[in-house]
């Protein structure tokens, strides 16, 4: 059964040392009033499971801000001086994973299966300790499955049993991290009944979602 929660009630289930999906890039189709609580509930020790750390001021890069993240594995931090600056004095640990493979060892996960073989990587740090496989003559390594305590992503609508619409770009991430946690929460703009949303639009089922919050509750 879905819950419809405020955004502090939804601070509350994420304890300290949780790790934590928030979806998104660049701020775009990011969580931003759970974020918001999340800063203001000063959970910390966090480790953090995104593509990006957004700006210093905006959304994921919030919580950089803020100290909350001892760790994480990102794609891109090039918009973020704040995690640039963590980064370089050893204040923040991060493990760069390609976005692609990102998604991949997100979507292994939700899909129960225990890795993908890639040759993104091979020859590089990427593949340091990991497992490789040589097959018709090209090496490939393993990547296992990626996933979190909590997830925190964004949905333009969803109706009470929890099903999705997304909005534009929010279709990027945001449907594979819900599957990337026992525990999914979704900020909304607008909350239906069964029925006004049109099946042809949902993107994520209500099965994946736990928790619903209304921007700004």
């Amino acid at each position: 059964m879905v819950k419809i929660i405020s955004g502090r009630e939804a601070a509350a289930l994420v304890a300290p040392g949780s790790r934590i999906m928030v979806s998104g890039f660049l701020a775009c189709g990011a969580p931003g009033w759970l974020l918001d609580c999340l800063v203001e509930a000063g959970v910390k020790d966090l480790h953090l499971i995104a593509i990006s750390t957004d700006y210093d001021d905006r959304g994921i890069g919030r919580l950089i801000t803020a100290r909350a993240v001892k760790s994480c594995q990102v794609s891109h931090i090039g918009t973020n001086k704040t995690t640039q600056a963590q980064y370089k004095n050893k204040e923040l640990e991060i493990e760069f994973v390609p976005q692609g493979i990102l998604m991949e060892r997100i979507r292994c996960f939700g899909a129960g299966l225990g890795g993908i073989f890639s040759p993104v990587g091979v020859g590089t740090p990427v593949a340091e300790g990991k497992e490789t496989l040589t097959e018709n003559g090209r090496t490939y390594i393993l990547e296992r499955p990626i996933c979190a305590d909590v997830a925190l992503i964004k949905a333009r609508k969803a109706d009470t049993l929890g099903n999705l619409v997304y909005s534009k770009m929010a279709r990027n991430s945001n449907p594979i991290m819900a599957m990337g946690a026992p525990i999914t929460i979704v900020e909304v703009d607008e909350i239906v009944e069964p029925g006004q949303i049109d099946p042809e639009e949902v993107v994520t089922p209500g099965a994946l979602v736990q928790y619903l919050v209304r921007k700004g509750a």
